[in-house]
């Protein structure tokens, strides 16, 4: 085993880089002894240095974080503030200096991935990212690696624990969605503003990524289709239930049919309750992944978290570190395939439509005509009516979101239909 030790600079001690810096030291003999070298924790780099760090020494924080990253002696760089900047330019400098990098900034990866990429094979360094998407749980390495030599189709996940525990929580005690929101704040599991999970921001940033690793494609978030859960109802879920299904916010990244193109999208879905995806509960995470060779993968396990978090970051820095001293780099952005990402109007789906209509006869003959003129077929029909109002549920077989669009706008038209309640895509099936 080398003696001299590999320095590390952390870039953020908050709830995962603390995390970072105990396990880094409470487990440094069995780290030593799985890299073949010690590591040594070289500075920490922090917004408020008069806080105090317990397990940290205090002549290691720092508050200029650029000048930590530029030292020159600095092996690995774990950057855990989140956030475009300062991070990018930290990151870049890093690479400039020497060093490689473990990161867990799933929103500068899934904006900026392609050049950080570039800037880590100009310098010969790492740009390892398994914290980014779910945690703890292994995706990010299984798709670059164990997969490598299969095609994935097919990656639909629940990559948020916050927006699960609020669904599981409307679909377990009929809660409606700001009550279960409150709870979740109340327990730690949503943010003060919870704009970034519940609006699918999070999701579609970690769907990028996948994407992009999947199908080996350059993937941004602007290239993903996103639609927030803020509108999910107890009626809905009841609808649901009714189907055999319950309804999760899923990161969906698909291969077409062709080969051709690929999609990226997060958005409410009703999935069957016979799907591995609908019994995940709280705020756990899992990936189902579908591939040519390998069939049917699921990943499952806590998604977010300061432990489970710097578990994905350790194992990083293990794998980075070992590349460091046998004088390799890891694998980089594998972007070959370069396939076009196609828009949402091009996505084909099931349909649940919920309408209120009026409840008298010949309505059912108008709406489905509507159908029928826009090319999207009906796959079953359920209508309750009383004192002239009626509620119409309408499920479809696979159509377009572009097919789908037009049949909603010409429905409205109809002077029988009163109001679209609900559209929810059918998943999983």
């Amino acid at each position: 085993m080398r003696t001299r030790p590999l320095k590390v600079a952390l870039l953020g001690c908050g709830v995962v880089g603390s995390e970072v810096a105990r396990i880094m030291t409470t487990h440094a003999d069995d780290l030593a002894a799985r890299i073949g070298a010690p590591v040594e924790l070289a500075g920490v780099a922090v917004r408020r240095p008069s806080k105090v760090r317990e397990g940290i020494d205090p002549a290691l924080v720092t508050t200029d974080a650029t000048a930590l990253v530029k030292r020159g002696d600095i092996d690995v760089v774990v950057e855990v503030i989140g956030g475009i900047e300062p991070a990018r330019a930290l990151i870049t400098t890093a690479f400039e200096h020497g060093a490689s990098v473990v990161s867990a900034n799933k929103a500068l990866l899934a904006q900026d991935g392609a050049a950080l990429h570039a800037v880590a094979e100009e310098h010969g360094r790492d740009l390892y990212y398994e914290a980014a998407v779910a945690g703890a749980i292994p995706l990010i390495r299984p798709l670059r690696e164990s997969l490598a030599g299969d095609k994935v189709n097919r990656v639909l996940g629940i990559v948020n624990g916050t927006t699960n525990f609020i669904l599981d929580k409307m679909d377990s005690t009929g809660a409606g969605y700001q009550e279960a929101l409150d709870e979740a704040t109340a327990l730690g599991y949503a943010e003060a503003d919870p704009t970034a999970d519940v609006e699918g921001f999070d999701a579609a940033a970690k769907a990028a990524i996948l994407a992009g690793i999947a199908f080996h494609t350059r993937v941004r978030l602007d290239d993903v289709y996103r639609e927030g859960m803020a509108e999910v109802t107890a009626a809905d879920f009841a609808s649901a239930k009714n189907m055999g299904c319950t309804i999760k916010l899923l990161a969906i990244c698909e291969r077409a049919a062709d080969g051709g193109s690929v999609t990226a999208r997060v958005h409410p879905a009703m999935i069957p309750l016979s799907h591995p995806l609908a019994s995940v509960r709280g705020a756990y995470n899992a990936v189902f992944v579908e591939s040519d060779a390998s069939g049917q993968l699921m990943f499952y396990g806590p998604g977010a978290g300061g432990s489970p978090t710097a578990s994905a970051v350790l194992g990083d820095l293990v794998a980075v570190c070992r590349n460091k001293l046998s004088g390799t780099t890891g694998p980089g952005e594998s972007a070959y395939a370069a396939l076009p990402v196609s828009s949402m109007g091009e996505v084909v789906t099931r349909y649940h439509i919920s309408l209120d209509v009026a409840d008298k006869p010949g309505v059912l003959a108008q709406v489905a005509t509507v159908f029928a003129e826009h090319g999207v077929s009906i796959d079953t029909v359920r209508q309750q009516g009383k004192d002239g109002e009626a509620s119409l549920v309408v499920v479809t077989h696979r159509a377009s979101d572009a097919s789908l669009s037009g049949t909603v706008e010409a429905l409205r038209s109809l002077d029988t239909v009163r109001g679209v309640a609900s559209i929810m895509r059918v998943e999983g099936e």
